[in-house]
């Protein structure tokens, strides 16, 4: 089995009529994922790779059934479309869209307590179940149906990762991108525990990133829960404290944060951390020749 989605996942695209939107509509499309509606305000009655567009994400799902948001929307509205996508009852919104005021986020992180809704992102790439459905941007054809969960705050370093492990011969059971903004969705300790659970996950890797305290959660999380071995890299070893490295939420601030005390955090806990990032695969294979 897979988190978060599946093949009988149904999305709706908020933003479906710009150029973002449209591309990657026709691109989930042709991985097999099911996209039965589009979102534009003002544009009802139109059609985008033969997908209806709603002028609501409330009028979406009820005429389509859909369970689940992809955002394509500029970021001065963003954290708006979250917000309707929740209230139309989605239980599951990726947000895609980078740069949305960090303000914009805490008021959606408020909004969204106490709802029965996931949010993944903003600036994610999505998730995808390989095989069975992608809802954002991440490159279908390097994966694969496997045993290995990937969470991860860095888009590039996930597709670098699976193609190692793809290329090893080691599919992927779900992959999810977090985020690199301040201010996210799911955390990595939320989707480890949801791999925890899943039969079919027999190992996982996390990608992280200076900036924040995720990975130090994730750390006491693995220590105290997880019975599925964790392989880590961190990103950004040689950054300099106090300037952003890529993402927004990537910097080391008032000395918290760096890459060198996440990597003795996670090395304590018994994670097994990997300093170079193109050995990820073939350490993640033999984590598993072992089991």
């Amino acid at each position: 089995m897979s988190i978060l989605i599946d093949e009988n996942t149904k999305v709706v695209v908020q933003g479906i009529t710009g150029a973002e939107g449209a591309f990657h509509t026709s691109q989930m499309l042709e991985y097999g994922t099911r996209v039965v509606a589009g979102v534009t305000p003002g544009k009802a009655g139109q059609e985008v790779e033969g997908v209806p567009v709603f002028n609501s994400v409330r009028d979406a799902r009820a005429a389509t059934g859909a369970n689940t948001g992809a955002i394509f929307v500029p970021p001065a509205f963003a954290a708006d479309a979250v917000m309707e996508a929740a209230e139309a009852g989605l239980g599951l919104v990726v947000c895609l869209t980078e740069g949305i005021p960090t303000l914009d986020m805490i008021a959606v992180r408020h909004y969204l307590q106490g709802k029965k809704v996931r949010l993944v992102g903003p600036n994610t790439p999505g998730v995808i179940a390989p095989g069975k459905s992608k809802v954002g941007v991440m490159a279908g054809y390097i994966h694969r149906p496997g045993r290995v969960g990937i969470v991860s705050r860095s888009g590039t370093l996930t597709y670098e990762v699976v193609d190692q492990l793809s290329k090893l011969g080691h599919g992927q059971s779900s992959c999810v991108g977090i985020g690199g903004d301040p201010i996210v969705g799911l955390s990595f300790v939320e989707v480890l525990e949801l791999f925890e659970k899943d039969v079919e996950t027999h190992a996982v890797v996390m990608i992280g990133e200076i900036g924040g305290s995720q990975e130090e959660e994730a750390a006491a999380f693995f220590q105290r829960v997880m019975t599925k071995p964790l392989v880590a890299f961190i990103a950004g070893l040689t950054a300099p404290p106090e300037r952003r490295m890529g993402h927004a939420g990537a910097i080391i601030s008032g000395g918290v944060g760096g890459a060198t005390e996440k990597i003795r955090t996670l090395e304590a806990a018994g994670i097994t951390v990997v300093k170079d990032p193109s050995e990820v695969g073939r350490t993640v294979a033999c984590v598993l020749a072992a089991l």
